[in-house]
């Protein structure tokens, strides 16, 4: 593998990792409070889970849409300087993805309190 490819690779398994290891902490934490635990450490799992999916996908795609793009649009300025307030907004577009990715596992998160 390249080291492009290991970079991509690391990128998407740390947020599971870091979900998968801090799982058992959090849902430890939950059931000797005060309170009993609203969801059984199995829903929370998941749900660590799927908000640290959501998270690394939705960056790891805003990265490659921003790439793409950004490329793109800096190719069309070079060629016709007047359209850099139109690749700005399109680099911005692009960049919403991972804002939409952080919104949802804010959400996730939110249900599992």
């Amino acid at each position: 593998m390249t080291r492009l490819r290991l970079l991509i690779v690391a990128l998407a398994l740390a947020p599971i990792v870091f979900a998968v290891l801090l799982v058992p902490a959090f849902a430890q934490a939950v059931e000797s409070g005060a309170e009993a635990a609203p969801l059984p450490a199995e829903v929370m799992k998941w749900g660590f889970i799927a908000a640290a999916l959501v998270t690394g996908i939705s960056a790891i795609g805003a990265a490659y849409a921003v790439a793409v793009v950004g490329g793109a649009a800096m190719g069309a300025v070079a060629e016709k300087p007047e359209t850099a307030g139109r690749a700005l907004v399109f680099v911005g577009l692009a960049e919403g993805i991972a804002i939409y990715g952080l919104i949802v596992a804010i959400m996730i998160l939110g249900y599992l309190r």
